[in-house]
């Protein structure tokens, strides 16, 4: 079984959509938890409804502090960690699986519009996307202009999905793609949780494996599997801000980590991503 675990703050709209895809595309077992920052448009309501585990801070944390809360009440075996502003590819689940087992990597990630086998391809893809953003969500975000823009982009959804696989299959490369993280139980004893000072927490992630790998040999740092495309949003419908985030004054940046003690391994991953 896998979980997944989202963390959301309102986007009612959006999280309509993202459930659909879980619940279309996802072909084995899985629990769905959300972490739930205090939205006031009912979206901890209608997850509760259609079935996840619901948790409801009283504030909105950071990031990986809600992660970490999602690990703390996850089943699974495998474990999911979806921005709630992805569309999910079909059978996802399943593929990245058999990838992370094959290949024996214990932390993977879809590709999508930030995150592709070239800069060119990525350049192209996310200017395309600037546009579509651009003209419809000029008139809002409510769920039926995100559907049309998710068209405008791909057409077929399915179609475009299964292109993608057949033109890269079970081919990975290393780096990482934040929105969409799978990894196993193994990957979180051997690198740790989520780092809860960094918001910059995939880039973190990331590091920590590469670190793991060069003094334990025992993980592949965290890579990306060309033939599963998951689109992501980023951010489109946070118009309206969202609440002070508790514990931003304790937060550090990337570089306040890992910008001086490992300063050659930061270089090398800004060049690997």
């Amino acid at each position: 079984m896998i979980s997944i675990i989202t963390a959301v703050y309102n986007q009612l709209a959006m999280n309509r959509l993202f459930l659909r895809a879980v619940r279309k595309f996802t072909t084995g077992e899985y629990e769905l938890i959300v972490i739930d920052n205090a939205s006031t448009d009912g979206s901890a309501d209608f997850f509760a409804a259609n079935g996840a585990t619901v948790i409801r801070n009283k504030g909105n944390y950071p990031y990986p502090v809600c992660q970490n809360q999602g690990i703390a009440a996850a089943q699974g075996r495998l474990l999911a960690f979806l921005n709630n502003d992805t569309v999910v590819a079909p059978g996802w689940d399943r593929t990245l699986a058999e990838i992370m087992s094959s290949r024996k990597i214990d932390i993977i990630c879809p590709c999508g519009i930030e995150r592709l086998e070239h800069t060119s391809v990525m350049r192209r893809r996310k200017k395309r996307w600037g546009v579509i953003k651009a003209l419809v969500g000029h008139f809002g975000s409510n769920q039926s202009q995100l559907q049309l823009m998710l068209w405008l982009m791909y057409g077929d959804w399915v179609r475009y999905t299964r292109k993608v696989y057949q033109a890269h299959g079970s081919r990975v490369i290393e780096g990482f793609n934040g929105n969409s993280v799978l990894m196993t139980r193994a990957a979180i004893e051997k690198v740790g949780l989520w780092d809860e000072r960094l918001q910059a927490a995939d880039w973190d992630l990331y590091a920590r494996s590469k670190l793991r790998q060069s003094t334990h040999h025992d993980i592949q740092p965290v890579h990306v599997a060309l033939g599963v495309y998951h689109h992501h949003y980023i951010r489109l419908t946070v118009k309206g801000g969202c609440p002070p985030m508790i514990g931003a004054d304790k937060l550090i940046q990337y570089d306040d980590k890992w910008g001086k003690t490992e300063h050659a391994l930061s270089r090398m991953i800004r060049q690997d991503v």
